[in-house]
This record gives structure tokens, C-alpha cells and sequence, in this order.
């Protein structure tokens, strides 16, 4: 696997001009403010819809119906197949707003979740997930070893969490919950640190300016790094939350 050295951006040209690197790397910064954009309308999908449910009681009967649930469990993963399997055959724009989309769905889905914990403890396990998100992300960043067998391990142990967890659906088995949890913890913490190198190396690998291929390439990074953080402080949480009396 080729590496990225270490970067160098001169500001301006002569003339004053961006350089072809300063637009690749501002490509590489926006990839992390898109996932930023991601995070924030899922909050504050989650906290309307938490809004709601405690304040309308029709809408909470509706909304908690096994029907709604499974629907936006199918239209979340829908949508992460489309952005990830057709982003070639997507405008940059087309894409971007699918990405808002399955935020917004995310948020919905994750309200009754929340609600099941304090707010204080959710709001523990938040910092908790950005510290351990923010570290391995450096660390994927800054490294200069191959991370494509860690990220391998990682996506091959992620395929035995989810088949765990189906199991576990039907033995409702806590400790087995809490050990799922803890190997999932392991699990997108390796991941998180594979995909921002993998997509450090993916965006800065153009020697051409920046243009819409390159900005969906740092999309489905941000979506990737988005997945990173939302599974990491969903298992925090359930480890670490104070559920509501």
C-alpha cells in the first residue's frame, strides 16, 4: 500500500492561486466536517422525535410500532447500500443529501433508544466516544504502519458480532449483550483508525485538483467515520449508561 508522507502545503501560488494540494487536503478537512453535519442532524433528529414520543401519545403509539421500527431499520440500510454501492452513478449534491437522509433516519431510529438511558449518562458516554474517537483517529492518521490487516481483522470479526447479535435476539442473554458490546467496542475502535487511513490515502492519492469524484470518495468517508462513532457510542452506552428508573 502506497503512503502518504508527510504533508507540505504551500499557501498560494505566485499568482496567488490555491494550490492543487491545499484544495486536496481543504477535501480531506471537509470529510470530517461532513461527519461532524452527520452527527449533529442525528442528535437533533433524536431529540425532536424524544420530544415528540414524550408529549404526544398518539405519536408515540405510532411511532413505537413495531412497523416503524422496522421500516427505518430497512430504509437505513437501503440507503447506506445506494451511497456506498452507486456513489459513482450519483451527482456529488444526489449524494450528499442521501447522507442527510440516513442521518435524519438514524436519528429517528436511535430516539427510543436514548430514552431507555439518563440524560446525564448519555451525555458521559458522548464525550467518552468523541475521546475515544478523536484518539484513534489520530493515531490512524499519524501512523506510519499498514493498518489494511487491522482493518481486515476488524471487518471480518465484525460479520461474527452481527451474527452473535442475532442469536442473541432470541436467548436474551445479558452477559452474552455485554460481551458483544465489549469485542464491538475493540472492534470499531480498529476500524476507525483503518478508515481514515485508508481514506487519508484515497483522497491525497489524486494528483489532480479536487472535483466532484474525489469530494464523494471523501463523502463515503464521512460516512464511514459517521458508522465508526455511531456503533462505538451505542456500545459504550450500553455498557456504561444509567438507565431511567
Amino acid at each position: 500500500m502506497a503512503y502518504i508522507k508527510d504533508y507540505e502545503y504551500s499557501r498560494t501560488t505566485a499568482s496567488g492561486e490555491t494550490t492543487v494540494a491545499e484544495t486536496t487536503a481543504s477535501v480531506y478537512r471537509n470529510m470530517y466536517l461532513w461527519m461532524t453535519a452527520g452527527l449533529s442532524i442525528t442528535a437533533l433528529t433524536a431529540f425532536v422525535v424524544m420530544d415528540r414520543i414524550s408529549h404526544s401519545q398518539p405519536f408515540a403509539e405510532t411511532f413505537l410500532s413495531g412497523g416503524m421500527m422496522i421500516f427505518l431499520a430497512i430504509a437505513s440500510f437501503a440507503l447506506v447500500f445506494v451511497l456506498s454501492g452507486m456513489i459513482n452513478r450519483l451527482s456529488f449534491v444526489t449524494a450528499t443529501l442521501l447522507f442527510a437522509l440516513y442521518s435524519v433516519i438514524m436519528g429517528a431510529w436511535m430516539a427510543p433508544v436514548l430514552m431507555i438511558y439518563t440524560e446525564a449518562s448519555v451525555f458521559k458516554v458522548f464525550l467518552i466516544t468523541a475521546g475515544t474517537f478523536g484518539g484513534m483517529a489520530v493515531y490512524g492518521h499519524v501512523t506510519k504502519s499498514d493498518l489494511t490487516t487491522v482493518g481486515r481483522i476488524a471487518g471480518m470479526a465484525l460479520w461474527g458480532v452481527i451474527l452473535a447479535s442475532v442469536v442473541n435476539f432470541f436467548m436474551h442473554s445479558a452477559m452474552m449483550e455485554y460481551v458483544i458490546s465489549y469485542v464491538a467496542i475493540a472492534i470499531f475502535c480498529g476500524l476507525t483508525m483503518y478508515d481514515v487511513q485508508k481514506f487519508k490515502e484515497l483522497i491525497f492519492s489524486f494528483g489532480s485538483e479536487a472535483n466532484d469524484n474525489v469530494r464523494k470518495i471523501a463523502l463515503i468517508g464521512a460516512l464511514s467515520l459517521y458508522l465508526d462513532f455511531l456503533n462505538l457510542f451505542l456500545h459504550l452506552l450500553r455498557i456504561l449508561g444509567s438507565r431511567r428508573d
